[in-house]
């Protein structure tokens, strides 16, 4: 059945990237390329003027891995021994803790770093994590612009320094959303192994049943068990009952006592924190705007808006509804930028839309002023989406989609039949 003009995929040719959105992209890249290169050859990153390792997050992957080739996996749980081998890899003591929060599964990734040099270990994890999240939102917006728009994101030098999982994280879920339409299975694939940091997916089982995605969602259940049974196996029932015993207490040192700083933070729960809040009222405000942006993306994946903009949502929504949420998990802001960045490129920018991804540039980069900016840029974000929701939903409120198109290659505007 032959599709509207409106449901096709655009020719390149006419996909047109505004020189402004070009020339603010270089220009971040190159700032980004920039400090990166500075930190480096100023002795700021890996290692110090006196060859000792820096104390970053990765330092806990590392140690984390020698635990699992020395046989003891359910040590890196316990915040005491994860120091005392953090100290003697990076051959210095420093304050604080870095500990170890992720689940069994990613034990994996862990010791396979865990194998190299501390420096080979350190960069290969940031190329390694870097190479999907480029191609993924390359894969997004359809162009090799792309590239250049994953690259100019002011975070991903802060991931970088500190060896994180934000590439990661992003890579999954802008995988999902890409995949769905076009290789379920995959997807679902990708949101099981998303499962690595629980707290991203609460929204993704209300959107795949609402639209009826149930091989995503079959897929994903598959895998997550999948990943439960292959980790327990591997590191024993002892990791699994370390990782729920010393559970509650990093939740207590994150989100009750604020051991992190809350301005690192950027939910809604860490702002009231940040303000002087107490953690009831946090918690209440969190758990209202949980609330309703999973009625928002209930109601726009059970809708016949086009899958461009519901993948966008759910990615914001992402960040939204969980309390736990760290700087370096905002490069996941630019799966629904991508989207976006999709439409505007092939329909056209609303005049607004690109001056206000400048402003949420600018309070990302807020961050260091030691404010928790980034909910701001999220909800700027997530307003764009909804502006172009709502004036699809006016304009053709009785469209209708056929099962048969999908992303593509490239990617429609319009989507499955919800």
């Amino acid at each position: 059945m032959a599709a509207s003009r409106s449901t096709l995929e655009i020719a390149p040719a006419e996909i047109k990237i505004p020189a402004s959105l070009r020339n603010v992209c270089v220009a971040l890249y190159a700032v980004n390329l920039t400090l990166c290169l500075t930190v480096y050859l100023e002795n700021g990153w890996i290692y110090d003027r006196n060859g000792l390792g820096i104390p970053t997050d990765f330092i806990s992957f590392y140690a984390a891995g020698h635990l699992v080739l020395d046989g003891l996996p359910a040590q890196a749980f316990d915040w005491e021994m994860l120091k005392r081998i953090e100290v003697a890899k990076l051959g210095r003591d420093f304050a604080g803790d870095l500990p170890w929060h992720y689940p069994p599964p990613f034990l994996f990734v862990a010791s396979v770093l865990a194998l190299l040099p501390y420096s080979v270990a350190y960069l290969g994890w940031v190329v390694a994590s870097l190479l999907p999240y480029v191609a993924v939102i390359r894969a997004i917006v359809g162009h090799n612009f792309g590239v250049r728009l994953a690259l100019a994101v002011p975070l991903v030098l802060i991931n970088a320094w500190v060896g994180q999982t934000g590439f990661l994280t992003a890579a999954l879920i802008g995988g999902t959303l890409y995949l769905i339409p076009i290789r379920p299975v995959l997807a679902g694939i990708c949101l099981g192994l998303l499962t690595y940091k629980p707290q991203f997916g609460l929204l993704f089982p209300i959107a795949l049943i609402a639209a009826g995605h149930w091989r995503v969602f079959v897929s994903a259940s598959v895998t997550a068990v999948a990943m439960v049974v292959v980790s327990w196996l591997a590191f024993g029932a002892e990791s699994w009952l370390a990782f729920l015993h010393w559970l509650p207490k990093s939740s207590e040192a994150v989100l009750t006592d604020g051991r992190a700083t809350w301005w690192k933070l950027q939910g809604l729960y860490a702002l009231v924190r940040h303000f002087g809040g107490h953690e009831q009222l946090a918690w209440a405000f969190q758990a209202v705007l949980t609330a309703s942006v999973a009625v928002v993306v209930a109601l726009m994946w059970r809708s016949r808006v086009p899958y461009t903009l519901k993948a966008a949502v759910l990615a914001a929504g992402t960040m939204l509804a969980t309390p736990y949420i760290a700087i370096y998990d905002l490069v996941v802001l630019a799966i629904p930028v991508a989207f976006l960045v999709r439409i505007g490129v092939r329909t056209g920018f609303r005049r607004y839309e690109l001056p206000a991804l400048g402003g949420a540039v600018v309070l990302i980069a807020a961050y260091f002023t030691g404010t928790p900016t980034g909910l701001a840029a999220t909800l700027i974000v997530s307003g764009l989406i909804l502006a172009r929701a709502g004036s699809w939903w006016r304009r053709e409120p009785g469209h209708h989609f056929s099962n048969g198109q999908s992303l593509g290659s490239g990617m429609s505007t319009g989507g499955p039949s919800s």
